[in-house]
């Protein structure tokens, strides 16, 4: 149950059929979800009223030529889980403790490119830049050797906020929307060689993916838990939302093999958490904001969230890969799934 956007309007997927809701007229018109996000909390529950009655037509979902289900205005991707965090932090500093001194007392983050979001379906062609493998005396440029992918889960906003204000944890609620899976495809060289001082840039520009069904935030109620404690406490502007860990089946499929299972409850950051992050400093929010959790791994083998964890950097991504991500709700309500498929790089 979430709404997409087809060739005539906004569509209901139920199930495994698509309802055509442009017969509502109005916002159920629109070619993208974006004037329903503007609309509000009210309307946002009077539309899941109205597409959960509507006897529009109906047609396999398989069938159906879906967009990008909202113009996206900004991207942002958090790095909120402990698991994934230590992974990497394991990998990459193996003489030092795996958590930066920050990560415990905000989500950290790096500001995306939001013209290069795609709705699930969409292939990805390899990306090239400059890599420096750790034996090579300089860098070179050419395609990328170590291309990943990054099972996210992602929260998009509705309602905006104005420049200087800043949005509590508490009123998650009201500004946004729904979520939606994200694939961040991830060129784990490239990465390396830019990253620092300012972290991700071209290593991760240069496609991200989404599923093309957005899920309201008001079908998920039935799925919050209590989200893992912190420690040490946040301080008082992240303290609160707990209460919104999404109990989430997460999987990945690799040429139609599970090579992961997880849950997005396991998330230490929480998505109020990052969404008042994200506006402490009085940045504003608009209508089709982005927001990513960043890779979820898990504790127990086999829930790692992305091929540098699961195959410890051995493995990665090949020509003609085929990947889907697929998540579902503990109180039965799928997400939509999100699919790509890897093509060679460019001449």
């Amino acid at each position: 149950m979430s709404f997409g956007a087809g060739p005539n309007g906004l569509l209901w997927r139920d199930g495994d059929e698509a309802v055509d809701l442009s017969g509502l007229g109005d916002v159920f018109a629109q070619p993208t979800l974006n004037e329903l996000l503007r609309s509000g909390r009210a309307a946002w529950q009077d539309a899941i009223a109205a597409a959960r009655a509507h006897d529009g037509p109906r047609m396999p979902e398989r069938n159906v030529r879906l967009h990008l289900p909202f113009k996206v205005a900004d991207y942002v991707d958090f790095y909120s889980s402990l698991e994934h965090a230590t992974n990497l932090g394991r990998m990459f500093r193996p003489d030092q403790e795996p958590l930066l001194p920050n990560w415990r007392w905000l989500p950290v983050a790096y500001h995306g490119r939001a013209g290069s979001v795609v709705v699930s379906g969409t292939d990805v062609v390899r990306p090239c830049g400059q890599r420096k493998a750790p034996g090579e005396d300089a860098p070179t440029f050419g395609p990328s050797r170590r291309l990943d992918f990054e099972l996210e889960l992602g929260f998009v906003v509705g309602i905006p906020s104005e420049l200087g204000e800043r949005v509590p944890v508490e009123a998650f609620a009201q500004h946004v929307f729904g979520v939606v899976l994200v694939n961040d495809w991830s060129a784990r060289d490239i990465q390396a060689w830019e990253y620092v001082p300012l972290g991700p840039n071209l290593g991760k520009s240069f496609q991200t993916s989404i599923s093309a069904w957005v899920t309201p935030l008001a079908l998920l109620e039935d799925a919050r838990v209590e989200a893992p404690p912190q420690d040490p406490p946040p301080l008082p502007h992240l303290a609160g939302g707990r209460g919104w860990g999404l109990d989430v089946a997460l999987e990945v499929e690799l040429n139609g093999e599970t090579i992961s299972q997880g849950n997005a409850r396991t998330l230490y950051w929480t998505l109020p958490q990052q969404l008042a992050h994200a506006t402490s400093n009085g940045a504003s929010l608009r209508t089709g904001d982005l927001m990513a959790s960043g890779t979820i791994s898990g504790v127990e083998a086999g829930s790692e969230g992305s091929m540098i964890e699961l195959f410890r950097g051995e493995r990665f991504l090949e020509d003609a890969d085929e990947l889907v991500l697929r998540g579902r709700a503990a109180n039965g309500v799928a997400l939509g799934d999100v699919r790509g498929r890897v093509l060679p790089a460019r001449a």
